[in-house]
């Protein structure tokens, strides 16, 4: 028994079909961990992206060494420092939020080099005109640079969402019950694990494949020249 749901242990379909409620309950673990940590990768990448890019040097280097430190570090070291260590200084947080965490600040730093890319790619044309318009560093980025840069970048994000998504089983180490880890624990209670891991497998690949089909829809939807503002 697991999250009160009993299952059949006398295995073959009657087995398969007894722990698929325990296995969605896992499956919804992984799809709020893996969509609040891309949407802290988004943001703090994008953070580290406008200052990497910004002209005062004191500003620029700082950033930069975040993103080379956050990407040339193993995951599982930061996630085991920001549920362990992080404690002792008085930051404590949920397992699953701590491990949301990891998640986006690891990602955050490739997500910043797309944004990097994607900000170089607009034409220098486009900051000049602003500029003789006399419109606000801050207002030029939003309005102007950020809409053009999105469009081109969309595919390279969709690639960290799914390698965000597939990196979520790393939480079971700080006791997040995400699927893999739930079809750990019942392969350890009937000793059968051919059946739940090959359902999380499949599980897996359904999600991304649907995650894949809306990345290439919404490449397609949005207009290559830029997105517009109201």
């Amino acid at each position: 028994m697991l999250f009160g749901i009993e299952w059949d242990t006398s295995g073959g379909w009657a087995f398969a079909v007894s722990i698929l409620p325990i296995l969605l309950h896992g499956l919804w673990v992984t799809i709020q961990a893996t969509v609040l940590g891309f949407i802290i990768a988004l943001i703090f990448g994008l953070v580290l992206a406008a200052l990497k890019g910004a002209p005062t040097r004191f500003i620029a280097w700082p950033a930069k060494l975040v993103t080379e430190f956050l990407r040339d570090t193993p995951l599982l070291v930061q996630l085991f420092f920001l549920y362990y260590v992080l404690p002792d200084y008085g930051l404590v947080f949920p397992a699953f939020l701590t491990g949301a965490l990891a998640l986006g600040l690891q990602y955050s730093a490739y997500t910043s080099e797309v944004y990097r890319g994607g900000l170089e790619a607009v034409a220098r044309g486009q900051r000049e005109a602003a500029r003789a318009l006399s419109l606000s560093p801050t207002r030029t980025f939003t309005h102007i640079i950020l809409p053009q840069a999105i469009p081109r970048i969309v595919p390279a994000l969709g690639n960290y969402l799914v390698s965000i998504m597939k990196d979520v089983p790393v939480l079971s180490v700080v006791t997040v019950l995400e699927m893999l880890n739930v079809a750990k624990i019942i392969g350890d209670r009937t000793f059968n694990y051919l059946i739940p891991l090959s359902m999380v497998g499949g599980l897996y690949l359904i999600m991304t494949l649907i995650a894949s089909y809306g990345v290439r829809y919404l490449d397609t939807r949005l207009p290559k020249h830029g997105l517009p503002l109201k």
